[in-house]
């Protein structure tokens, strides 16, 4: 029995320091000292206050908001580049290489990737810095996958807050990868200053992508994995969508999309990407879109904020959760409508709420 317990204890083994370990992991740091590693670049600190902000936690609101606050003057000096694709067109790849080509430059790049979350176990992989194994170790790189859970479109609902963040940390260019389905996309539009749609030959998926209006949001197109047997392939691709892309509207940043190759083995077509967002950051910067883009985000995120909070308060409401299995019941044994079962619950809502 003691040898057991030895074998399980070791005599080397120092309670003290297990002690000092779990009171550190518990060890919650102030506002101040958030917002002080935020600014000083402490990426460890970054990490957890994109933790803290990413709380469902109602005790960390307050904290979260005064950090976010505290960041805002020294943020929105970044490009905000959002990328998109379906799943298999390399998107993860394509950051790396970019990403990498970034930080050669001298830039600093911060990847915040979206992991769709199980309708069932509601757990994700997270595995974009497994993916990416060459960026996660740029020291002038920041990785940061985070679970979509169940807003729409699989966009975290707080990367709009970590945004903010990483920009007040120094990261001058903020790249967004969206799941690549449903309705990410308008999400990653709508707080992005230029939009990437990642394309592959042959997948099929190339009038999918314009029935689904992706091609009207993107501001350029890479087809992707342009290598091998494959390059004739991507070119005549490029053709089809260069072609399509006359038939949109004009845009109102005043840009002209166009679609190229690319290839993450060999980096053909990497400048040129980097090239075609310059020169859209320079024009939209230019005639003014760009800023007004940019408060327009700002306005949609506030009433995004809003119908967010308002559906949290009215779940979390005590009278409501009461209520609601009991309605749930009736409307799906046909005793109510849903809309006359909604009304009910509203109005139970704020009544007690006045």
């Amino acid at each position: 029995m003691n040898k057991e317990a030895n074998e399980d204890n070791p005599k080397n083994f120092n309670p003290a320091v297990l002690k000092k370990i779990q009171q550190a992991r518990k060890m919650r740091l102030s506002t101040e000292e958030y917002i002080s590693g935020i600014i000083s670049a402490d990426i460890t600190i970054l990490s957890k206050a994109i933790t803290l902000i990413e709380s469902n936690n109602p005790n960390d609101f307050a904290d979260a908001n005064t950090i976010i606050n505290a960041c805002l003057p020294k943020a929105n000096k970044s490009i905000r580049i959002g990328i998109t694709g379906v799943p298999g067109a390399g998107k993860s790849s394509f950051i790396e290489v970019y990403g990498k080509h970034l930080t050669s430059q001298g830039k600093k790049v911060a990847v915040l990737t979206i992991d769709p979350s199980s309708s069932i176990s509601h757990g994700s992989i997270l595995g974009d810095k497994t993916r990416m194994e060459d960026l996660v170790k740029d020291s002038n790189a920041f990785i940061r996958p985070s679970a979509s859970g169940e807003t729409l479109g699989g966009v975290a609902r707080k990367t709009r807050e970590t945004i903010t963040l990483c920009e007040a940390a120094g990261f001058d260019t903020i790249i967004i990868e969206t799941v690549g389905v449903g309705q990410s996309e308008t999400a990653v539009h709508s707080m992005t200053d230029f939009f990437l749609l990642v394309q592959i030959a042959g997948a099929g998926d190339e009038l999918q992508a314009i029935k689904r209006g992706i091609m009207e949001m993107a501001d350029a197109i890479v087809i992707n994995k342009a290598d091998g047997d494959n390059i004739e392939k991507a070119k005549l691709v490029k053709t089809e969508m260069n072609r399509a892309l006359h038939y949109f509207p004009q845009k109102k940043s005043g840009w002209s999309p166009k679609a190229i190759t690319c290839s993450t083995k060999t980096n053909e077509g990497i400048l040129e990407v980097s090239q075609i967002i310059s020169e859209y950051i320079e024009s939209t910067k230019n005639n003014g879109f760009f800023d007004r883009k940019r408060a327009e985000q700002n306005e949609y995120w506030l009433l995004e904020t809003i119908n967010e909070n308002l559906k949290q308060d009215f779940f979390n409401h005590p009278q409501i959760q009461e209520a609601l299995e009991k309605t749930k019941k009736a409307v799906q044994n046909d005793e109510t409508s849903p809309f006359a079962a909604a009304q009910l619950l509203l109005e139970t809502y704020f009544k007690n709420k006045s």
